[in-house]
């Protein structure tokens, strides 16, 4: 029954991209403080290979400050469509400055000024202040590459785990359960 739960994800995630009408690359991030408060958001894959799961962010934001905290995540993804999901749990490292700026390249301009322009997860005053700071930002770059913000980067999620549901009738679900052992993967099913 054991193959690569990467190019099990990456068949199922083909599917999704072709069946899902809304960001088949949505993904919930669950995290912990150092206090073990656990929280959880909505972000997007933006690469997977046999590392792990990639995705970005201001790297002083609440997510960013958990993920240091703790060093391990988990996510989930729901394709609703075809009903089914993918959990990964592990630990989680910062992706290198050269693919940060490869990542942050392939954004659309407005996207780079919000990046310099947002201190994601910090109260803000009023939407104004952020419009104020974006036009600022804007005028600041006119004309120019917008390049990557110091504080702006990536992690990557080095599954331990990863589990695969598929919806079943009488909700006898199908769940295989993929486990990181030291010479590769151990697969084995778990009730519904």
């Amino acid at each position: 029954m054991s193959e690569d739960p990467h190019a099990l994800f990456a068949a199922w995630f083909a599917e999704a991209r072709a069946a899902e009408p809304n960001d088949p690359e949505a993904m919930a991030l669950a995290t912990a403080g150092a206090d073990g408060q656990p929280s959880v958001r909505m972000v997007l894959l933006k690469g997977h290979d046999e590392r792990g799961f990639a995705f970005y962010s201001n790297m002083a934001s609440r997510k960013a400050e958990e993920l240091g905290a703790t060093g391990r995540a988990a996510l989930l993804f729901h394709w609703k469509s075809l009903r089914r999901q993918v959990r990964a749990e592990g630990r989680v490292i910062e992706v290198s400055d050269a693919e940060a700026d490869a990542y942050f390249a392939t954004r659309s301009r407005d996207s780079r000024l919000g990046a310099w322009a947002s201190d994601q997860s910090r109260p803000l005053e009023s939407r104004a202040v952020l419009e104020a700071r974006y036009a600022e930002t804007a005028a600041r770059y006119e004309g120019g590459d917008v390049p990557r913000p110091p504080h702006w980067s990536g992690f990557r999620l080095l599954p331990d785990r990863i589990e695969f549901w598929e919806d079943g009738a009488h909700r006898l679900h199908h769940r295989r359960l993929f486990t990181r052992t030291r010479q590769g993967w151990d697969e084995g099913l778990l009730y519904p």
